[in-house]
Parts: C-alpha cells; sequence; structure tokens
C-alpha cells in the first residue's frame, strides 16, 4: 500500500488533474497526469462498477495497482498526479510481473514528459 502522504484526498485535486492532465492510454487502462506543487507525487486508481460489479475483484485490482506504483514510483516521479482509470477486468488475472513491467514503462514516459 502507498503511503499516506502518496494517496489523493479530496475531489478538488482530482478534479484538476481530470481537467488539465495529459492523457496516457495503456492496454487495459488510462491514465492522467498533471504538475502539482507539493513535493511528493500523489496517486489514484479508479476501478468503476462497469469494469466489474464485485467489490472484493476491484478491490484486488485496486491493491493489485497501488503495489506496482509503490515498487517503481519512487525510482520515476517527483511531485506528479496520477489517476489510473482501469477499463477491462482482464487487468485481475494478468501477471504481476507484466502489470508491473507496464506501470513502469508508463513512469518512464511521465519522467519523460514536459508539464
Amino acid at each position: 500500500m502507498l503511503a499516506k502522504n502518496h494517496r489523493f484526498h479530496g475531489l478538488g485535486s482530482l478534479n484538476y488533474t481530470y481537467r488539465k492532465g495529459i492523457a496516457l492510454r495503456g492496454q487495459f487502462y488510462s491514465l492522467k497526469v498533471s504538475k502539482n506543487l507539493k513535493k511528493t507525487y500523489r496517486i489514484s486508481v479508479v476501478v468503476s462498477k462497469k469494469v466489474t460489479k464485485s467489490a472484493p475483484k476491484r478491490n484486488r485490482i485496486r491493491r493489485r495497482f497501488y503495489e506496482a506504483c509503490r515498487l517503481q514510483a519512487d525510482s520515476f516521479l517527483t511531485n506528479q498526479d496520477i489517476i489510473f482509470t482501469v477499463y477491462d477486468e482482464k487487468i485481475l488475472n494478468m501477471p504481476f510481473d507484466e502489470l508491473s513491467e507496464s506501470v513502469k514503462k508508463h513512469f518512464s514516459e511521465i519522467k519523460n514528459l514536459q508539464l
């Protein structure tokens, strides 16, 4: 699980990132990225009921993303806000190494972006 200072709190910053962020697209998810004024990154994972109706499955997807982000984020991110929006339930059965590599690839793209 991500540390508390690396998670979003409140809707204001989420709405800002949705409006002003740059969109990146993965195979089963998309990202919105914007720069923040804090000295650390913040990450959120959104899994709607359209993806899967079962709350335990949605929570498992969310936990897998947070763990992949926790392992990779310190080496790539500085002061970005990132929102992952999951579109497909197939990510639940994806091997964790593959998910982690996908997150790592997007983090390296974010590092090279000029926000």
